[in-house]
């Protein structure tokens, strides 16, 4: 091996030795430079930032004895300010590409104003050190996004190649995406397809809206929205006073992935969320902790195979609770 003397400290030029014949580049770069990482050495790779013979070289190019290696590395991002945290992280599965998460509610996917620590972006920092950078500094391995009060399955990226991959089933919309919610009242019929653009609401710019295409031109501010629900059982409960109400539990397929989309489909239908003080009543009818909003089960393909996994998970405890009672008094 050797370091040119005549280039700045950015640029390597290595020189393949004899007993390093028919290795691939990646993991030979990744033994000589043992400070960086493979899944590093990878994305430089990828980027035309390593030359063989003078020309971009691939991950599998096989080097060969006295071959000049030139290593352009870029220059160190600025410093984040993202800290790791040991922080309680439920996994799923895990492999060399990625990691599936069961996110806790009240847990904040990624750091932002009010929210810097304590996120489960800091939590995947501790649990998966090489994940720093993956997908952008400030939300690094995060694919989708989960609200901070609803919980559920999480898929994170390990590196770049499988990012790439997992973001582009989400776009082509080949991710199966269900959820289990609660809403209010007898919802009809028992199987429905919403489908209604949605966009920031015009006057509560932190909320979502639905908005409906202009009577005249056609055109709607909003983005493609369609929400698929199978209605999994009614409930009747007493409430305080003597009075009785409905609920219905659905299950909600997500075939577009707007922000807030099934708490906004429903409360458009008159049916919101329970517990969702923001699109459904501010005087809640049961005593509810949070929205009752669960990510129950995701279906895709793996990065490594393009073999179509399942995971699911089951309703949390705090949810499971509220069913329990209305169990006791369902007509």
């Amino acid at each position: 091996m050797a370091i040119s003397p005549h280039s700045d400290s950015q640029t390597i030029v290595l020189t393949v030795p004899s007993e390093n014949r028919g290795q691939r580049l990646d993991r030979w770069l990744a033994e000589i430079l043992p400070n960086r990482s493979r899944s590093e050495i990878q994305r430089w790779i990828k980027a035309g930032q390593v030359l063989a013979a003078g020309v971009p070289a691939k991950a599998s190019h096989k080097v060969e004895p006295g071959e000049i290696i030139v290593v352009h590395v870029p220059a160190p991002p600025e410093e984040s300010h993202l800290q790791a945290e040991e922080l309680p992280l439920t996994v799923l599965y895990e492999d060399p590409d990625l990691a599936v998460i069961d996110k806790p509610a009240g847990m904040v996917v990624h750091p932002a104003p009010g929210h810097p620590k304590g996120t489960l972006v800091n939590a995947i920092l501790h649990r998966f050190p090489d994940i720093e950078g993956i997908g952008g500094e400030k939300r690094p391995g995060i694919v989708h996004r989960l609200d901070k009060e609803t919980s559920g399955l999480l898929i994170i990226a390990k590196n770049d190649r499988s990012h790439r991959y997992l973001q582009q089933q989400f776009a082509k919309r080949q991710v199966y995406k269900e959820y289990l919610a609660l809403v209010e009242g007898d919802l009809q019929p028992p199987h429905g397809r919403i489908v209604a653009p949605i966009g920031r609401h015009p006057v509560h710019r932190k909320r979502q809206a639905v908005l409906l295409p202009d009577p005249v031109t056609g055109v709607s501010k909003g983005r493609e929205a369609i929400t698929e629900y199978h209605v999994v059982r009614s409930y009747s409960a007493r409430l305080a006073g003597g009075s009785s109400a409905r609920f219905t539990l659905v299950r909600a397929i997500l075939h577009t992935g707007r922000t807030h989309q099934i708490r906004v489909h429903f409360a458009w239908l008159k049916h919101p969320l329970v517990g969702d003080t923001v699109y459904g009543y501010r005087r809640q009818r049961l005593n509810a902790p949070r929205h009752f909003l669960h990510a129950h089960r995701l279906r895709f393909r793996l990065p490594s195979s393009g073999e179509e996994r399942e995971f699911t998970s089951p309703l949390p405890a705090d949810l499971q609770q509220i069913l329990d009672q209305l169990d006791a008094s369902s007509a």
